[in-house]
């Protein structure tokens, strides 16, 4: 029997959907990468915005059209959302099965063949891990989940709904499964959590064998919630909406620190970003560890998400344009060629132009390199979805794309500051010659301050009649390049020379990446 994943959302859901691979084929499922031949197709869905819940819908309704002998499994946070609604109204899907369990697909898997059409929602306990020998990612590069679940709730996001509150892994298993990737021929580690900066302060974690630890600043949602409605959602009164605030010890490491030490000791050539960290309780006793091990990457995604002290306090945030500043400057102080990647949200609920214009100025004062700038989505269940003066959809839209031109912009210019340097670039796909010149050779891949499939890329130029530069420009391997160029998102290099640290990165077949396949 063979399946088909069809995987859609985040880098969190990636590495589910790694997970299930890894499950079925257990079960001696063959894996197949051409829907044609899939006996099942599971549709690995996105339920956070109501674009990734239509997109993941439309795969659905398109793989039945398609591939009508195929059963359909839609997995993932709109099946772990929705299954009870989307079982009477997607009738083509054949099975529903959430994400609080992976490993009991089975459960759902045997009677879906049988022509039954079964929903399954296991609970939201613990972090779903294993072992994952097909990486969804580019060759060379691996994402690794260290929480999952989010304790912050802020007022517009679903996360909390459908992944339930935050829970982090124990860090002895963190560490292991970093040196199986490094020892299998990984370079690149993206530490991914909803928010890494709450690493092991959940609830019932024990990540270090003492406790919870604590989170650096006071946060919402971080103690037990007091006031919740029938269904256990927690009651947020929208004038005085920074409640169940709680403030840890000035002098305690957060888990987070504790965390990427241990990493440091291990040995191995590999590299380390962490992606979504909280700006509310920035972990700051994390920066001198970072400068201590040069395998930590400048490189920080935080969401800001507004600039306006007013907006931002109704996001259900304590945080303040001033404070997110400050924090910039203490960055950048650390680590002057640091990359900070963050998102914004336009037309949350009573945003005024004067509001929208402190963001828009917010931006320019703190030029990020990166940023995704998103309209303001309104999601069932969340606080925001009953907030009064919602913005018009189309001016929220515009704000948006205001947004994301101001980010172009400074994107354009922090660019040319890369120009003139030399640095590793890992390569992630070598193209057909060049048309313009048969000999020379193009290949695209990602210094170390572009983020997997969120960034921008360096398009690298080599000669291909040099048998060893053809032989260093292979997927998974690192070259160095010296940046001539720069676009609106992208890089231009020229190959310089093999990177050394090739032949310190263990060789291995034990990992494929799908690209490979």
């Amino acid at each position: 029997m063979r399946f088909f994943i069809d995987q859609h959302g985040c880098a969190k859901n990636q590495v589910d959907g790694e997970l299930i691979i890894n499950l079925l084929k257990k079960k001696d499922w063959e894996q197949t990468f051409e829907p044609t031949e899939a006996d099942l197709i599971v549709v690995n869905s996105c339920g956070f915005i109501e674009s990734a819940k239509t997109e993941s819908i439309n795969a659905v309704m398109s793989a039945r059209q398609m591939y009508p002998k195929a059963k359909i499994l839609l997995a993932g946070c709109l099946a772990e959302r929705y299954a009870n609604e989307l079982k009477d109204d997607l009738l083509e899907a054949d099975g529903f099965f959430g994400n609080g369990d992976l490993s009991q697909i089975y459960k759902v898997i045997e009677p879906l063949m049988k022509d039954e059409r079964p929903v399954l929602v296991p609970e939201q306990k613990g972090v779903c891990c294993g072992d994952r020998n097909l990486l969804l990612s580019f060759k060379g590069t691996a994402f690794v989940k260290i929480t999952e679940g989010c304790n912050n709730r802020c007022s517009f996001c679903a996360i909390p709904i459908i992944r339930g509150d935050l829970r982090s892994r124990k860090a002895s298993e963190i560490i292991e499964e970093i040196k199986d990737l490094v020892s299998k021929g990984v370079y690149e580690i993206n530490l991914i959590g909803q928010d890494l900066a709450a690493y092991g302060t959940g609830a019932e974690d024990n990540c270090f064998g003492d406790g919870r630890t604590k989170l650096p600043n006071g946060t919402p949602g971080s103690e037990v919630l007091t006031q919740t409605d029938a269904d256990g959602r927690r009651l947020i009164d929208e004038k005085n909406i920074c409640v169940n605030q709680r403030e840890s010890s000035s002098d305690s490491e957060s888990g987070l620190a504790r965390l990427i030490k241990m990493i440091s000791q291990i040995e191995g050539t590999f590299a380390v970003r962490l992606l979504y960290i909280h700006p509310d309780h920035f972990n700051e006793d994390i920066l001198p560890v970072m400068k201590a091990d040069s395998r930590f990457l400048h490189y920080f995604d935080i969401p800001f998400q507004n600039g306006d002290d007013a907006i931002i306090k109704s996001m259900n945030r304590v945080g303040s344009a001033q404070k997110y500043k400050a924090l910039i400057s203490k960055i950048r102080e650390t680590f002057p060629d640091a990359a900070i990647r963050t998102t914004f949200m336009a037309g949350f609920p009573g945003e005024t132009e004067e509001s929208f214009e402190n963001t828009k100025a917010f931006l320019r004062e703190t030029s990020t390199d990166w940023s995704g700038c998103f309209s303001y989505s309104k999601e069932d269940d969340t606080p925001a979805f009953s907030f009064k003066k919602q913005v018009p959809h189309k001016i929220a839209e515009k704000r948006a794309a205001e947004l994301v031109e101001i980010q172009a912009e400074i994107t354009r210019e922090r660019l040319k500051t890369r120009c003139g340097g030399e640095c590793d670039i890992l390569i992630e796909e070598v193209l057909s010659q060049s048309e313009e010149n048969p000999d020379e050779g193009l290949a695209i891949g990602r210094a170390w301050f572009q983020a997997p499939e969120v960034d921008g890329s360096v398009v690298v130029r080599y000669d291909r009649s040099a048998e060893s530069e053809c032989n260093a420009v292979k997927t998974g391997r690192l070259v160095r390049v010296k940046i001539v160029s720069s676009g609106d998102v992208d890089l231009n290099g020229d190959f310089v020379c093999d990177s050394p640290l090739n032949s310190k990165i263990a060789k291995s077949d034990a990992l494929q990446f799908a690209q490979e396949v």
